[in-house]
Parts: C-alpha cells; sequence; structure tokens
C-alpha cells in the first residue's frame, strides 16, 4: 500500500494578466482535471518582486498535505515550504480577490472574463482525490507549478 510511491500532480499556467493567472491543474496520470486561478505571476523565482496577496507563488515543487483551516472552517489542503510564503492553500473562489494569495480550482473556464467557474463542484472532485493520493502515498503528494 504506497509506502515508497510519490504522486505527482501538476499546476500549469498558460494565460498571464495584470491582475491574475490562468492554469490547468493535472492529475497524477498527466490528465487535464481542473482550472485554476492564482494572483499574477511576478515571476518571483527569476527575481521578480512579491506584493502580498497579489503574486503568484514561484515555480517549482511543494509538497502537499491536509491542514485544519480556521478561515475555511476544515481540513484544506496546503503547500509547504513555498519561499517567500505562508499558509498557501487550494480551495474555492472565481475570481482574483479570492485567492488570497492561494491556488483557486474551477471546473469550467469563462474565457470573456477570464474567470473560473464551478468551483465548489471542482472542490468536492479535487478534496477526496487529493486526500485518497495522501492515503495512498504515505503523504507524499508533491504539486509541481510550472
Amino acid at each position: 500500500m504506497g509506502i515508497n510511491m510519490t504522486v505527482e500532480i501538476h499546476l500549469e499556467r498558460k494565460e498571464f494578466y495584470q491582475d491574475r493567472t490562468i492554469g490547468g491543474f493535472y492529475d497524477d496520470t498527466g490528465k487535464f482535471r481542473w482550472y485554476t486561478l492564482e494572483p499574477t505571476d511576478r515571476k518571483l523565482e527569476a527575481g521578480g518582486v512579491k506584493i502580498a496577496n497579489l503574486t503568484a507563488i514561484p515555480r517549482g515543487r511543494y509538497h502537499v498535505q491536509y491542514f485544519y483551516s480556521f478561515k475555511r472552517h476544515g481540513l484544506t489542503p496546503v503547500l509547504l515550504n513555498v519561499p517567500q510564503f505562508t499558509g498557501i492553500e487550494i480551495h474555492l473562489g472565481d475570481v482574483p480577490v479570492d485567492t488570497e494569495g492561494c491556488i483557486l480550482i474551477g471546473d469550467t473556464y469563462d474565457a470573456p472574463n477570464k474567470q473560473i467557474l464551478a468551483s465548489d463542484q471542482a472542490c468536492s472532485e479535487f478534496y477526496p482525490y487529493l486526500l485518497e493520493k495522501i492515503i495512498e502515498s504515505n503523504n507524499q503528494v508533491w504539486l509541481t507549478v510550472s
């Protein structure tokens, strides 16, 4: 039962705007599953400057675990050891103000408005998927952001 198994999931940033970054979330088989919305990509890994709550995390590979979020009143996926950031969660939301620096996921994408939709549906799919992978891998789930 997965003692030495590592699960790799992927977030690929695809569209870059002044106030948001749109991407795609791929599961451990490489299949596209959900749309993502993050704050502005300021390319921190290349020396960009962080603006609190308005900057996407640096590209990289991050350990993902569940923690209790007092703000969200439940277990929430959190990325660990993100340079210059703490408390980066994957949670509900549709527009940039909802990110608070975190990663939002949605089932659909409204391209004209550059907005993800059906975030509640995406979270209701993603959270159990992630929990299953955490259990299967003995807590070895990693997210690569590119």
